[in-house]
């Protein structure tokens, strides 16, 4: 046997005793800690399944992005715990959950061994279309994502839209308008804000460049707009700069310049190309660079929100 069997079948054992051990810690930042460690380890597996923009996502957004915002749920969460200490969940509960579990698995094993022989498949289409004159990419992955699934692409981004306007509706009304409380501790530790003045400009260049190379190469506006977000947060959290207010202009254009733009070009497809979210052959390639721009700065905007929580850090009562 090679040595790359072995080493797949070291990462696998490593990533489902990981998944096992997060789910049984008992601790809350020890548990976090271990998702964000198998969110890394996905990023390997990734790799080695030959789905390098699927690994590049996993590792901005499973591995870091998901991270920073559970040990910040945490944090948050931590007076309710004190106030429900001794609160624990009925033996009932936890026998109907881990059936419930159970049956989940199960079904989803059943069905992965009872599939057909060549198994269903949209690959052909897709194809079809990553390679038809309405892409005109070199990387197929975005070339899906833009032109034959648009319409999901598009309303993906209403859906981080939508979860940051449920996020400032659990603040005090009297606080409406304002910024949600700033992350981090008032006064944080000399290494995170030299790794944040470090890190952010470097990590901001190569979202950046992630972006722009998506349309060739393995990147996109996704995985560049995670790592902004990500550097925003370092910032955030070495106290570099504070959450915005949420009534600033520049900050609300920017969260629905994503799908709005896209919207308009879609409807725009109907005159120019034929159909809706058509792109004029000649115009295909400019015209997607031209929605990924703006569906990165909403994506950038977007996830550091989701992060920051509700305003002034308080819910309503």
């Amino acid at each position: 046997m090679s040595v790359l069997p072995i080493l797949d079948v070291g990462l696998a054992f490593l990533v489902v005793g990981l998944a096992a051990w997060t789910v049984a810690a008992r601790n809350l930042f020890a548990s976090v800690v271990g998702y964000v460690a198998y969110g890394l380890l996905l990023a390997l597996v990734w790799i080695r399944l030959y789905a390098p923009d699927v690994a590049l996502t996993e590792a901005a957004v499973g591995g870091g992005v998901t991270g920073v915002l559970l040990i910040t749920a945490g944090k948050r969460l931590g007076a309710l715990e004190k106030d429900e200490a001794g609160a624990t969940p009925a033996l009932a509960l936890k026998i109907v959950a881990g059936a419930l579990a159970l049956f989940v698995a199960g079904a989803l094993a059943w069905v992965v061994v009872t599939l057909p022989d060549p198994a269903p498949t949209l690959a052909p289409a897709a194809a079809a279309a990553a390679d038809g004159p309405g892409a005109g990419l070199g990387n197929p992955i975005t070339a899906v994502l833009i032109s034959y699934r648009s319409f999901d692409t598009m309303l993906e981004k209403v859906v981080l839209i939508l979860a940051v306007i449920g996020v400032w509706s659990v603040g005090a009304d009297s606080a409406w308008g304002a910024a949600p409380a700033p992350l981090g501790r008032p006064q944080p530790a000399g290494a995170m804000v030299l790794l944040a003045q470090i890190l952010a400009p470097i990590g901001a260049l190569i979202g950046v460049h992630i972006f722009w190379v998506g349309a060739d190469a393995p990147g996109g506006a996704f995985q560049g707009g995670a790592l902004l977000a990500a550097m925003w947060m370092a910032a955030m959290m070495a106290r570099l700069t504070d959450p915005p207010r949420i009534d600033a202009r520049w900050l609300r254009l920017a969260l629905v310049a994503g799908p709005a733009v896209f919207l308009v070009i879609g409807f725009a497809g109907l005159g120019l190309a034929g159909d809706f979210f058509a792109f004029p052959p000649a115009f295909a390639k400019p015209l997607i660079l031209f929605i990924e721009t703006f569906m990165v700065l909403s994506i950038a905007v977007a996830l550091p929100l989701l992060v920051a929580g509700p305003l002034n850090g308080r819910s309503a009562r």
